[in-house]
């Protein structure tokens, strides 16, 4: 069962216990214990369970407290996919910022697919939405009588703009980042592998801890891989800030000019074997004669080439079989309905640029989770799943 200490770790007044952490601790235990119970929802591992508790019971107070968190994280799916909440067709029962099956259905997913080891995970997975139901029901049991959480008010009536209130948007932006209930879940890899190289390199804890301040600065994070600033004004505001246009220099980059030249236009290039794209690289593109050009990349079976105006060449290996476009005569249907899935899972695959560039053209037809056939839920949310698995190498520059 849960220790009140881990569930005192994501509250908002941490270390500071509050008149309602216990009335909410007992709650996600019994969430825990539905869930250990019932044969057919045992299915994952004891920690899955009650990590998914504890993100399902944070978004239980945040919506009673309507404290912001989850507000703004709906409104912008809404504003990017359509719907409130991710994977879902919100039925006519929805209603926004309250107790609802889809919000919970969406975050044992959530929580489930970013915490374990077999990270590609299907959202609708028999057992996840018999747990999610199963909670549904018991949380709509207690949905009105639960007292507004204590502490859960960080971000009434701040003004991000407003000196006097930047200690406390200071606070919240670290509550946030690091130990709330919806943004932990996504960092959780990259803490992961961040610590492991630190403690391989031989760095102490407050090194360690001085590198997971500089990424809550400057790593994106949570479902949908935005950076904290992006989060503080979603939580406050309930909506991004608007962004600054970058205005467009007129110069383009060697690399693209030859490129596009030789295709006709177009910025991609699909290349069978490491002759070839050697080949390419000295005849097309200019690169130096004579030599084998990143030769790291010998035994990889074939190359995706793209051309970006201001940033030049980059280069994806061994991903062709999953692209299903014109000009690529390696795609591999068979191959493409196992392996796709993995430029929007696996970081480091496929180049941000390009994701998004075959994402556009809907060249990853026949991507889908393992043991499902749903490949509608891929090609539907395709921006969503990179944000939320591929983070920094989605949203990064």
């Amino acid at each position: 069962m849960l220790k009140f200490e881990s569930f005192l770790l994501g509250q908002p007044c941490c270390p500071e216990e509050t008149s309602t952490d216990r009335y909410y601790f007992n709650l996600a235990n019994r969430l825990i214990e539905i869930a250990e119970s019932n044969s057919s929802l045992a299915t994952l591992h004891s920690s899955l369970i009650e990590r998914a508790a504890l993100c399902v019971i944070g978004y239980f107070q945040d919506m009673i407290a309507d404290a912001g968190l989850w507000h703004g994280f709906t409104d912008e799916c809404r504003r990017l996919y359509g719907t409130p909440v991710p994977f879902f067709t919100v039925s006519d029962h929805y209603v926004d910022y309250e107790l609802n099956r889809e919000d919970v259905g969406f975050l044992v997913w959530y929580a489930v697919a970013m915490y374990s080891d077999d990270r590609c995970i299907y959202p609708f997975r028999t057992d996840l939405v018999a747990l999610a139901d199963a909670w549904f029901e018991e949380l709509e049991k207690v949905y009105e009588e639960s007292p507004v959480p204590e502490g859960y008010h960080l971000a009434h009536e701040l003004d991000v703009y407003a000196e006097e209130d930047q200690e406390m948007i200071l606070k919240l932006g670290s509550w946030l980042f690091l130990h709330s209930w919806l943004l932990p879940p996504a960092f959780a890899l990259t803490a992961s592998q961040m610590i492991a190289e630190l403690v391989k390199e031989g760095k102490d804890k407050e090194e360690i801890a001085n590198a997971i301040q500089d990424a809550v600065k400057h790593q994106p994070t949570g479902p949908l891989a935005l950076y904290l600033g992006e989060w503080v004004h979603l939580t406050i505001n309930h909506k991004l800030s608007k962004r600054s246009e970058k205005k467009e220099e007129n110069s383009s980059h060697p690399a693209f000019q030859r490129l596009t030249a030789e295709t006709g236009g177009a910025p991609v290039k699909f290349i069978d074997g490491y002759k070839a794209f050697n080949e390419y690289l000295i005849n097309t593109l200019g690169w130096k004669p004579g030599e084998e050009h990143l030769s790291q990349l010998k035994d990889c079976p074939n190359f995706v080439l793209m051309v970006n105006p201001k940033k030049g060449l980059l280069v994806a290996p061994g991903i062709c079989q999953c692209i299903k476009a014109p000009s690529n005569p390696m795609y591999d249907e068979e191959y493409a309905s196992s392996h796709a899935i993995t430029l929007l899972t696996e970081r480091g695959v496929c180049p941000h640029d390009l994701l998004a560039y075959i994402c556009e053209k809907d060249w990853l037809p026949d991507a889908k989770f393992p043991d499902s056939d749903d490949h509608a839920l891929v090609a539907n949310f395709h921006d969503f799943l990179a944000r939320c698995y591929l983070q920094l190498y989605y949203r990064g520059d």
